[in-house]
């Protein structure tokens, strides 16, 4: 008798199981060998893909993976709103040419280069290779991997300069991607001209920030009146939802713009909300993109590489090419550190997401292409993205690496001394010295002591006893009475040239730390205060770096260089120790 006639595996929760644990399984391998989860994931649905499993057959049916959509378009979205609430613009002071300059690039240079490439290369590999595919092949170049970029940067715990500069652009490099491919495709479908291409890039942006700021502010509105907040996080979850579906019918790339404008609205409006879905989804973070790289594995066909093996290269290379080159240039221009110089363009390299989108989009019947233009984007394209998807995590994690910003992620002493808390070219008497560094202070850092009552408040400390400690150095500082603070809040102002005040030594001022100490916090200022005085006399070689760097980002990477690991610690190693001689104590006695 047959107790289980209807036992057929194809179910989808079942499936789910089944692609979760074997993607589970198939990152963990891949980090013993020193690689990133995320590339093991992929690969490992690329493998499943092989295997051809009951429910999952993509060679008979081609849409068998269609069913997880939903679920794929969530995690999408939800990587988008993350990387959308990174752009808090409190904390980008700084960073603004660095980010502009590579916008810029990524919407001229990236192109440039990958279209002339595919075009002349393209002729001399492929006799049909045209202009209309070399263009799209331009634009779908430029964008980027948000998700898989963010995965290797936690996974490598990596802080930083880079590390500030990819956050805070590869959301927006996508964004770039999306207009420069609308505006493309629209001049090319049907050659209405510039203006009307301009005109639908103008509209689908338009569209999606309207939607994307709506859901955000609503859940803004929900919190002020009826949502408590052990409901923070499921909100989060619905505006995610919301912004994906409301855009849905705006484009394959609709809902990735809703959703980053959902997360840029919020986190400039409400920062503390975004923390609290972050938090929520953390928890099971690992689930959901372990199970998302996977189905995205399954997703490459390898098998349709050999018949334009040349394309394939030569696409990748021009693309690799291309961001090398427009980084280099952007950051050369900016003034960035030469780690970031060298290694932008390379932590560039993953690619997905976006250009999946982009590449469906170029092969669906409302883009109006020819079949001929449809098969060699979407064939080579695909083909390409499958080499990128495995080969682009190793390479930012190479270029975390190599920058010495990898396992950086980790509470330090001086950690308050972000890239938006440091200004160069300082100058002024002190008065002016003290209303500047406070200004910046209370732009850059949440505070509850009024602004006007903490600058009273270290005048007054000055006027009792100078804070100029000698060799260039001076750290003006007031205790602020903010119960539920328990860091100590900083910034600092860099003066090449010097300021004139009365120093003990005699010595002009070429920089000044701001503190502001909460009452319970006051060793951990000794710390910072003792900390700072040990590196500015310690070793003079430091101490120019610091007195003549030439941006924030410079004074950043002296601080936190390896050469100051034993002033600028690692506040658990710090606790490590402490324990360590406390139990020889204890043994001792």
């Amino acid at each position: 008798m047959d107790f289980f006639p209807n036992l057929h595996f194809d179910d989808p929760l079942f499936n789910m199981a089944v692609v979760l644990t074997a993607g589970v399984l198939g990152g963990e391998i891949f980090a013993l060998i020193r690689l990133p989860k995320v590339t093991g994931w992929i690969a490992t649905g690329i493998v499943l893909r092989q295997l051809r499993l009951p429910g999952m057959d993509t060679v008979l049916d081609p849409q068998a993976l269609d069913r997880f959509g939903p679920y794929m378009n969530f995690v999408l979205g939800f990587i988008a709103f993350t990387v959308g609430a990174s752009l808090y613009f409190g904390s980008l002071r700084n960073t603004g040419k660095r980010i502009g300059l590579l916008l810029l690039g990524e919407a001229l240079i990236t192109p440039t280069l990958v279209g002339s490439l595919m075009y002349f290369g393209g002729m001399w590999l492929d006799p049909s290779m045209s202009l209309p595919p070399a263009a799209l092949f331009a634009a779908i170049a430029i964008a980027g991997a948000p998700g898989t970029t963010v995965l290797v940067i936690q996974e490598a715990r990596a802080r930083g300069i880079l590390t500030r500069t990819l956050l805070a652009a590869i959301g927006l490099i996508d964004m770039v991607a999306v207009a420069v491919f609308v505006f493309i495709s629209t001049f090319l479908a049907d050659e209405s001209g510039w203006l009307h291409a301009l005109e639908s890039v103008g509209v689908q942006f338009a569209v999606t920030l309207a939607i994307g700021a709506a859901c955000a502010l609503l859940a803004i509105v929900m919190v002020r009146t009826v949502v408590s907040p052990a409901f923070l996080g499921p909100l989060m979850v619905a505006v995610v939802l919301g912004a994906w579906g409301a855009a849905a019918s705006f484009g394959t790339s609709g809902g990735i713009l809703a959703c980053t404008f959902a997360g840029i609205t919020l986190t400039n409006f409400r920062h503390d909300l975004v923390r609290s879905g972050e938090a929520y989804l953390n928890s099971i973070g690992g689930a959901l993109f372990a199970l998302f790289y996977t189905f995205a594995g399954m997703k490459l066909d390898f098998t349709q590489i050999p018949p334009v093996i040349g394309l394939v290269a030569l696409y990748f290379l021009a693309r690799l090419f291309a961001k090398t080159i427009s980084a280099y240039t952007a950051m050369s221009l900016s003034g960035a550190t030469d780690n970031v110089r060298k290694y932008l363009g390379m932590s560039l390299l993953p690619h997905g997401g976006v250009a999946v989108g982009l590449i469906i989009l170029v092969g669906s019947e409302q883009a109006g292409f020819s079949d001929e233009i449809k098969s060699m984007v979407t064939t080579v394209g695909l083909s390409a993205l499958a080499i990128n998807q495995l080969l682009g995590p190793s390479a930012t994690r190479f270029a975390l690496t190599q920058t010495g910003e990898a396992r950086k992620d980790r509470p330090r002493l001086l950690d308050f001394l972000q890239e938006n808390r440091i200004m160069v070219d300082l100058d002024g008497d002190k008065e002016e010295i003290f209303q500047k560094l406070t200004n910046l202070l209370y732009a850059t850092t949440p505070m509850t002591t009024p602004q006007d009552k903490f600058l009273e408040s270290v005048r007054a400390r000055e006027a009792s006893q100078t804070t100029c400690l000698g060799t260039g150095l001076m750290i003006p500082h007031a205790i602020i009475d903010e119960p539920d603070a328990n860091e100590v809040k900083g910034v600092l102002g860099i003066s090449k040239k010097g300021i004139k005040l009365n120093t003990p030594d005699g010595r002009l001022v070429h920089a000044v730390l701001l503190l502001a100490t909460p009452e319970s916090s006051r060793k951990r200022h000794l710390e910072i205060l003792s900390a700072f005085a040990t590196a500015i006399t310690r070793d003079i070689n430091i101490r120019e770096q610091l007195y003549r760097a030439r941006s924030a980002a410079h004074a950043y990477e002296v601080l936190h260089a390896d050469d100051l690991s034993d002033v600028n610690y690692f506040l658990e190693d710090a606790q490590q120790r402490a324990g360590l001689l406390e139990q020889q104590e204890e043994q001792s006695s």
